[in-house]
């Protein structure tokens, strides 16, 4: 049972960080595409699509019926991601 939960909370987290890298692009796109938007673009997709891997790695994993823990490697590439967006995401509010 446990397992099920955590492989539930990484798909509303993902759910939120989808929400997050979505309202971030649409602001940076908002403007009139300059080289620095642009690379905003690119990073905010990028760091969206690393956390997407390691959440749907970590869902494959919680699948098995002793999944492992989770490898503090993946544990910091989750926690940077979701820092990083969190910051773009103030960046939308300011």
């Amino acid at each position: 049972m446990q397992p099920e939960r955590t492989r539930l909370a990484w798909r509303r987290t993902t759910l939120s960080c989808a929400v997050t890298a979505v309202l971030a692009l649409r602001q940076a796109l908002h403007g009139r595409g300059s080289p620095v938007e642009l690379t905003g673009v690119a990073v905010i997709a990028l760091v969206w699509l690393a956390f997407l891997w390691v959440a749907h790695r970590r869902m494959r994993e919680l699948a098995a019926v002793r999944p492992a823990g989770l490898l503090p490697r993946a544990a910091l590439a989750a926690t940077a991601c979701t820092v990083a967006l969190a910051v773009f995401a103030m960046a939308v509010i300011v």
